[in-house]
């Protein structure tokens, strides 16, 4: 069974990649899925093509000609909020972090297998759909914490705190269940759509773009398991 679109919802993709060998074989993938396939291999291109076709979901490579794919990921992200799936050939944390804090939802280091990259972009689309699902009119309150789901915004106390789509969904998961420890597991299940997958290190990369975002001691790390949304953080409402 394929891993892309449902029938009748036809995806539109944009992949961004240099190398035009991995560009085709990629498109092609993506065409062989049922997906709707826009291709860009430079940093201005890649700009463009998002304005221009509005992709439900990006692919992007971080080496680019123009400009590298973390400004890629910014100049798009600053347009319309979009899943983008980054292609880095290097592991380093530090590497990861820029991208996930330039709005990036996911990462595939290189080499990578090409049935894993569908599986990964069909994970994020579904994170999508399950979002818009979740608008319904619901505001989570936890201390000084107020996240408005449907309008997808979080204030801390009378500020407001600008979180990448997949923070938000991060938070909004913790929130569901405040002070409650929700394993990595079950957060790679509800917020990536990686049932029964294995992946603490992007869990903890995002859990730490975070809490630089909402403050220390709001998110509590259960060693060994999981994650917890603290209803008494220092800063918080009592």
């Amino acid at each position: 069974m394929s891993n892309g679109p449902l029938a009748g919802a036809r995806r539109r993709l944009l992949v961004v990649e240099d190398d035009p060998v991995i560009n085709q074989a990629v498109s092609d993938r993506f065409v062989a899925e049922g997906y709707d396939v826009v291709r860009a291999w430079d940093g201005p291109g890649a700009v463009a093509a998002c304005a221009e076709h509005r992709p439900d979901a990006v692919v992007l490579d971080v080496m680019l000609p123009g400009f590298d794919g973390h400004e890629v990921c910014r100049r798009i992200q600053a347009d319309r909020p979009v899943p983008v799936l980054m292609l880095t050939a290097r592991a380093e944390e530090s590497d990861l972090l820029v991208g996930l804090g330039v709005g990036a939802d996911d990462y595939l280091v290189k080499p990578f297998r090409m049935r894993e990259l569908v599986a990964r972009v069909s994970a994020l689309l579904r994170r999508v759909d399950r979002a818009a699902a979740l608008a319904r009119g619901e505001v989570l309150q936890v201390g000084d914490l107020r996240v408005d789901v449907p309008a997808r915004r979080v204030w801390r106390g009378e500020t407001e705190v600008h979180l990448t789509p997949t923070e938000l969904d991060l938070l909004v998961c913790l929130a569901a269940a405040p002070g409650a420890v929700v394993t990595r597991e079950k957060l790679l299940a509800e917020v990536w759509g990686w049932d029964g997958a294995t992946g603490t290190r992007t869990v903890d990369s995002h859990v730490k773009g975070l809490r630089a975002k909402v403050g220390p001691g709001v998110v509590r790390t259960a060693h060994g398991v999981g994650y917890a949304l603290e209803t008494d953080a220092p800063g918080t409402a009592p």
